[in-house]
């Protein structure tokens, strides 16, 4: 879908399409008050008749309105005025784009973007319009697993602005809410290949031909790399599979030499059978989504790199496959991480943290000035969160306000978890330092402390996506999450506003 962004009238539009909003009391948006006018109150005596109520997230598609250039007019429902905040928009965006989809709208206006939103600019409001309307738009496609469908659906959305001063402003709203719709897009085309395309050799592969693509560098560790480095824990993992395992470091340089980099660490377990400790068989097929994390940190830097942020980052992604074999870890086996501590596997389904712990040990190599690590790690972050926030657990208070912050910016939301050293006593162990998995009570809770036992040099961050980076049920598929937020975290640090 291309953007463009101009300041016009909604009645004098020559397009196959033009979007304009009304509330759930029957007033009309600015644009649509303005067709409304240009037609002798067509629109109103539609609202009178019932036809459309407002309510938000309907639409009703018109054709050949009255006063009009268009072929057609769309009008959203945005519900009650006093209730429109920064989800509401959202919601009207995407409402807006999916009844054109199959319509063969190719070329449309929409006047979504002067609908006033609460403490939020036009900036906010265009680089939200094109995140969303490219995620509504957004169809799964690959050579080897479907193929794309015939193109029907809009090519140009042109967004217009209440003021001609907003045009130059814009012009920045647009090239980043691009950059973070293209991260959002290659995250979630990563997460919906299945495990046997997306090995971890595959996305070795992606992020080194995404350095080459964005000119930033990319170094990945072998098997016998990681002995070196005695990551113990992390080659503990991958024993069950006959995929090579990866430790995918990237590097972007944007900031100054003296400055320290900024870090994020993604899990990147490809596929999760839960090794000796097997899973059930039921939606066992979705475990191809364990590694979003590493998904997320890639997504991220293309977004970081298309950009060209003013930072320094560093991208580590250790990744491999998590099978039963003659030579996996068995419960009860004990491995010696990167740090020297050693570790009592009691389930081998508790396999993310124990592929982390290398990777934040190996990350402190780099100095970070932070370390976020996001992870599909827990069931019980579900439970606690259900699919609307992302657990966000931290040994820095700053930091965490940092990701909130971001997080009500995009509607990317995280909730702040305790780590109380209380929660420390269940990862005890008899025979090793510790224990992988501290029982089921509070385990989203105990898998942020097992990981903060390997994160006493840097400010750290965890963000728990199980719930949030994937979708079930009839939209299954993974979401892009939280690639807006970090984009949003690492712009916010740069100083872009």
């Amino acid at each position: 879908m291309e953007f463009s962004i101009k300041n016009g009238n909604s009645e004098k539009q020559r397009t196959a399409c033009v979007i304009v909003g009304v509330y759930e009391t029957r007033k009309l948006s600015e644009a649509a008050a303005a067709i409304d006018h240009a037609s002798d109150g067509y629109l109103v005596g539609i609202m009178r008749r019932g036809d459309m109520d407002g309510k938000i997230g309907t639409s009703l598609l018109l054709h050949n309105v009255p006063g009009t250039l268009c072929d057609r007019v769309l009008l959203v429902g945005l519900g009650r005025e006093r209730d429109f905040n920064e989800r509401a928009y959202r919601r009207v965006v995407a409402a807006s784009i999916k009844p054109l989809e199959t319509r063969g709208a190719m070329d449309v206006a929409t006047f979504l973007a002067e609908l006033p939103v609460k403490k939020r600019d036009i900036g906010w409001k265009v680089e939200q319009m094109i995140e969303v309307a490219q995620d509504a738009a957004y169809r799964f496609a690959h050579p080897l697993c479907k193929k794309a469908d015939e193109p029907h659906g809009i090519e140009k959305l042109i967004i217009n602005v209440p003021m001609r001063n907003d045009l130059r402003k814009c012009d920045n709203a647009l090239r980043r809410g691009l950059a973070i719709a293209a991260g959002v897009q290659f995250t979630k085309d990563l997460g919906n290949l299945p495990g046997n395309i997306c090995t971890p050799t595959y996305l070795a592969e992606q992020a080194v031909e995404l350095g080459k693509q964005h000119n930033f560098s990319v170094e990945v560790l072998e098997k016998s790399d990681m002995e070196k480095l005695e990551m113990g824990s992390l080659l503990s993992v991958a024993r069950g599979s006959r995929q090579p395992p990866k430790l995918i470091v990237m590097r972007y340089s944007g900031g100054a030499a003296t400055r320290k980099p900024l870090a994020l660490v993604g899990k990147g377990i490809t596929f999760d059978s839960g090794g000796i400790s097997i899973k059930p068989a039921a939606d066992m097929d979705e475990m191809k989504y364990d590694m979003c994390g590493a998904a997320s940190v890639l997504g991220t830097f293309k977004a970081v790199a298309q950009m060209g942020l003013p930072i320094n980052l560093i991208g580590i992604i250790p990744t491999c496959e998590n099978l039963p074999d003659g030579n996996a870890s068995k419960p009860g086996d004990i491995v010696t991480s990167m740090s020297g501590q050693t570790i009592e596997i009691l389930n081998t389904d508790a396999e993310g943290r124990l592929i982390l712990c290398d990777a934040l040990t190996y990350t402190e190599s780099f100095n970070p000035e932070v370390v976020v690590d996001i992870a599909t790690l827990t069931g019980a972050c579900v439970i606690a969160l259900g699919h609307h926030a992302s657990g966000l657990f931290s040994n820095s208070e700053h930091l965490s306000k940092e990701l909130q912050h971001a997080g009500e910016e995009t509607c990317d939301r995280v909730w702040p978890m305790p780590m109380w050293d209380d929660y420390q006593e269940s990862l005890k162990s008899n025979f090793a330092d510790m224990a992988n998995v501290g029982g089921r009570a509070a385990g989203s809770v105990t898998a942020a402390c097992f990981l903060s036992r390997f994160t006493k040099k840097f400010d750290w961050a965890h963000l728990d996506i199980a719930g949030t980076a994937w979708k079930s049920g009839k939209e299954k598929g993974a979401t892009g999450r939280p690639v807006p937020l970090l984009t949003r975290f690492l712009m916010n640090r740069s100083g872009l506003n």
